[in-house]
């Protein structure tokens, strides 16, 4: 019957979300538990650049708050 392949269906779906959400968990984790940045347009490019001076250490995923600002 057509119900016989819904097993091997969830498998091979099991399988394609897998490695999307370890992708996700890896650039959380590395990125000290923030979700990664990419800056498709040149606003939000200057954006990270200026968290990355902001914060001192020369990674935007590391911010500041405005009132630690000199």
């Amino acid at each position: 019957m057509w119900f016989e392949i819904l097993p091997g269906i969830a498998v091979m779906g099991t399988c394609l979300v897998i490695p999307g959400l370890a992708t996700a968990y890896i650039h959380r984790f590395t990125n000290g538990g923030k979700e990664k940045r990419v800056a498709h347009f040149v606003y939000h490019w200057d954006l990270m650049e200026r968290d990355r001076h902001i914060s001192g250490v020369n990674r935007y995923y590391v911010s500041k708050g405005l009132e630690n600002i000199d």
